[in-house]
């Protein structure tokens, strides 16, 4: 079966923090398990947050799931307080209200936007999420010296209150109060936000299904360059677009955030280190071993990653790869064997 035609427009992955955005959408779901799809959500919160971090209306209820429970000893929830809830389908609409023109914001986003999509797909309906960001990563990027990212860590760190843990309300409310000094220390930092693009395809039969989040390593590594390689980087010299780049383990910046400015740049992402790699982001002068090591073995240059953050200010125009098109003349005639 095919799918109704699309954009082709090609996706972008994260932007600065200090640019104006549309607001967020801060969602937390209780579920009967781990798989969406086949485990359903018992609980959801979503709260519309300005972009400034202030809260301004929400939704919050129980759900029937049709199924066990599931860890009552984690959300709290039995079968008898879940009966007579109103179930997904009911309150969707009311829910994508919330959605409607926001980024969706949740702690490890890929499991809540999984959970919500399985959700809305089970009942026939879209939900009106054109992107997202997870707290966990931006907080990674932060750098905020706490012992782990949970929560409750982050609840502590920033002086707020957990009333409920594992409860859906209580946990959006504490996420929401999070993020307003969260999305400040970026903005202070000039850190970019880990916003990513997701969509829905519309399909002949009237389906509608939603973009899985995959990893973006896994989805950059696939992309094609709209620059032709121009070849090694020289030490010294600016970057060109098009150049392919390959990460180490060895770097102080995630590597989802070099990714996005990667691509953004116009350079290549590539997961290989061979004679196409242009460099590889290392800051281990002498490696021994992993894609450092590796680029040293074949001559490919290293650059720290404060280093290649500092290139990205000033990318050279890359030389464009032009699209192979047999367009024939009007005077072409075919003929029939």
């Amino acid at each position: 079966m095919s799918q109704a035609p699309s954009s082709t427009a090609p996706p972008t992955w994260g932007r600065p923090a200090a640019d104006p955005g549309a607001g967020w959408a801060v969602v937390d779901v209780e579920t009967t398990g781990f798989r969406p799809g086949q485990a359903r959500i018992v609980s959801v919160a979503a709260l519309a947050v300005a972009d400034d971090g202030n809260v301004e209306r929400s939704v919050a209820t129980l759900l029937n799931p049709g199924v066990d429970p599931g860890p009552t000893h984690v959300h709290g929830l039995t079968a008898e307080m879940l009966e007579g809830q109103p179930t997904f389908g009911d309150i969707v609409d009311e829910l994508s209200d919330i959605l409607r023109g926001r980024t969706l914001v949740a702690h490890n986003v890929g499991f809540d936007y999984s959970f919500l999509a399985a959700e809305a797909e089970l009942v026939g309906a879209e939900l009106p999420i054109d992107s997202v960001m997870c707290t966990v990563e931006l907080a990674r990027r932060l750098a905020l010296g706490t012992e782990n990212l949970r929560l409750e860590t982050l609840a502590t760190h920033w002086g707020v209150t957990q009333m409920k843990p594992h409860d859906a309300l209580d946990d959006a409310l504490v996420l929401a109060q999070i993020l307003k000094p969260t999305l400040a220390r970026a903005r202070d930092r000039k850190v970019w936000l880990p916003l990513r693009e997701v969509g829905r395809r519309h399909w002949p039969n009237g389906h509608i299904t939603h973009d899985e989040l995959r990893p973006l390593k896994v989805l950059a590594s696939r992309l094609p360059c709209e620059y032709a390689n121009p070849g090694l980087y020289v030490p010294g010299r600016p970057l060109v677009q098009g150049m392919r780049v390959a990460l180490s383990a060895e770097v102080v910046r995630t590597h989802e955030e070099l990714i996005e400015r990667i691509l953004h740049a116009g350079l290549a992402y590539t997961d290989l280190v061979d004679q196409q790699t242009s460099l590889v982001i290392c800051n281990e002068p002498e490696p021994d071993q992993g894609k450092g090591y590796q680029a040293h073995e074949l001559g490919v240059p290293l650059l720290d990653d404060e280093t290649f953050m500092g290139l990205l200010t000033h990318v050279v125009g890359g030389t464009d790869i032009e699209q192979f098109c047999d367009t024939p003349a009007e005077s072409d005639q075919y003929t029939l064997f």
